[in-house]
């Protein structure tokens, strides 16, 4: 398997939404747990050997099971749609092309999740043409991130697992929330959930994310 260098995170590296999907797809994992030990690499032959992913002799990541948590409570479509206006990404964002959140990404899902005043963080998604497994996870992915990003740092993926109970169809309005249940030190503990149409809970994630620097 490979990850085309469409769905990119940081530049040059997967999105670790997106990898983990694909990774915990290839290993019959349900729920998974994906823990990320390199960036994963952009248009290489990968691996699945044994509970891990390999490229060549590179640890990429490492497969278990695992619990995705109780998620997080959804809004109303309109209320993601409003606070998405205030998006911290639309004027700073570490990685603005990020195939899930980045604003400069063309062909992405353009999940942009603004702030709400508990600290949640809510977007609302169109659903692509092209669903499967891994763009839930990709989905659950970032608006999680932002609910730490949203503090002024850098962070990227360390650690996710997600549970899928149903894919939306093409075109669905979805809701994706996230909030942060800790944040000590460079790590936080994020936990996210994809909301469909009709408010029922498609998929939950619980995930680690590590700073990167300072300041975003």
């Amino acid at each position: 398997m490979l990850i085309p260098a469409r769905y990119n995170g940081p530049p040059g590296t997967g999105n670790g939404g997106w990898c983990a999907g694909v990774f915990a797809q290839a290993a019959g994992l349900r729920p998974a747990q994906v823990t990320l030990r390199v960036p994963p690499p952009l248009e290489v032959g990968l691996q699945v050997r044994g509970d891990a992913v390999w490229h060549g002799s590179t640890l990429v990541a490492s497969l278990a099971a695992g619990e995705a948590g109780q998620g997080v409570p959804g809004v109303p479509l309109a209320e993601a749609a409003e606070v998405s206006k205030s998006y911290p990404g639309f004027t700073e964002h570490p990685f603005p092309t990020c195939f899930v959140c980045g604003p400069d990404h063309p062909d992405g899902l353009r999940i942009f999740p603004g702030v709400l005043p508990d600290g949640r963080t809510a977007a609302p998604w169109t659903v692509p043409d092209e669903v499967s497994e891994p763009t839930m996870w990709a989905a659950l992915d970032c608006p999680g991130g932002w609910a730490a990003i949203a503090t002024g740092r850098a962070y990227v993926l360390g650690r996710i697992t997600a549970s899928i109970d149903a894919l939306p169809a093409p075109g669905d309005a979805c809701v994706v929330v996230g909030a942060a249940s800790s944040i000590e030190g460079r790590k936080a503990t994020v936990d996210s959930a994809v909301y469909g149409p009709g408010g029922e809970r498609l998929g939950v994630a619980r995930a680690t994310w590590i700073a990167v620097s300072s300041s975003a």
